[in-house]
């Protein structure tokens, strides 16, 4: 392999398969470094492309020709278009997306580019050359660049919370970038924490589907790219359930326990994605929340319950999650939990960036 590339961009999820893709198109020469083949084109949390807010930016993308409108139809398994009934001002274009065949999509379309190489390592420093970055120094090698682009999403110094358990990881089941992230602290980068969260995966074969509200795909769907024109895969339905008063009595008399609550956590979450705690505190007077019962993919059980992240302990997580109509009788695949990364201070660029 060879040691200078134009471009070396570390992480490969959605911000950095997109750079690397846009690099490699103007005909520059691209490094992509990830830890693993699973981690290209990961959806860590929500199976979606689009919703409100961030339609636009889907939009903008396929505008540039980048990946992940192209990635997102031949992945579709349910298209929404959301405000029907509101003006166009404020509709968006939702797809739900099979991860299985989206992270296929990823990887084919980079693999089609030839001006991209793909290095499974870890990046563990950068080479800092009179305060410019001109390299990488991963565990065995260096490489070389002009410009270097860091998409290390919640592998930076990543600690997984569940109630009072902390584990060091990236996303579930994979190690954080803990090299890297002391690097940056070594160096007086200026280093913030943020924190988000995801809900638990359920085995759909246990859901109640009958008490379910069942939404249906778009019979007209609105593609995500306009290079699409028309539907490559089965299109499934998604439901929606709701929380209820007694889930909320089960998640308040818990809340001392959740790791976002009780201090465990320093780091800011989303404002736009609230843990289920932060719902139950910040609006009591609500007797509901809903929630969206979405599917994963074609060819797995797993369902994303959208709606209800949360950093509670398992047992409390049995508890309210068989509170709520249609989950009395689930089997939980994996727990939900918060987790906390680090981030390098956007300030510290400047215009040129």
């Amino acid at each position: 392999m060879i040691s200078y590339y134009d471009v070396i961009i570390v992480g490969a999820g959605h911000a950095g398969v997109e750079a690397a893709y846009a690099a490699a198109q103007i005909g520059t020469k691209v490094l992509l470094i990830t830890k693993s083949p699973e981690d290209i084109g990961a959806t860590s949390c929500n199976p979606a492309i689009g919703g409100i807010g961030k339609t636009h930016i889907v939009k903008e993308i396929d505008t540039f020709y980048g990946l992940m409108p192209i990635a997102a139809d031949r992945a579709a398994i349910h298209y929404r278009t959301l405000n029907k009934k509101k003006g166009k001002a404020v509709q968006a274009s939702r797809v739900q997306i099979d991860k299985n065949l989206y992270q296929k999509a990823v990887h084919d379309l980079l693999q089609q580019q030839k001006n991209i190489t793909i290095l499974y390592d870890e990046v563990i420093s950068l080479v800092i050359d009179k305060q410019k970055i001109k390299g990488v120094n991963v565990s065995r090698e260096t490489f070389y660049c002009s410009s270097c682009v860091m998409t290390t999403g919640t592998f930076l110094g990543g600690v997984i919370h569940i109630g009072a358990k902390k584990i060091p990881a990236g996303r579930f089941g994979s190690l954080p970038s803990n090299h890297l992230n002391d690097f940056f602290i070594q160096n007086s980068f200026d280093i913030r924490r943020l924190k988000t969260g995801t809900p638990a995966r359920i085995d759909g074969r246990t859901i109640n589907w009958n008490q379910l509200e069942l939404q249906y795909s778009d019979y007209c769907p609105e593609f995500v790219s306009r290079e699409t024109s028309c539907l490559i895969n089965k299109q499934i339905a998604c439901g929606i359930t709701y929380t209820n008063k007694n889930t909320h009595h089960i998640i308040q008399d818990a809340l001392h326990l959740s790791s976002t609550y009780s201090g465990q956590i320093s780091g800011r979450g989303p404002r736009y994605c609230p843990s289920i705690e932060d719902k139950i505190s910040r609006f009591p007077d609500k007797d509901q929340h809903q929630i969206f019962v979405e599917p994963e993919g074609l060819n797995t059980n797993s369902v994303y319950p959208n709606g209800i992240s949360t950093a509670l302990p398992e047992h409390i997580q049995d508890m309210y999650l068989r509170s709520i109509r249609g989950f009395q009788d689930i089997t939980i695949l994996r727990y939900g939990y918060a987790i906390e990364y680090s981030y390098i201070n956007p300030t510290e660029l400047n215009h040129t960036l």
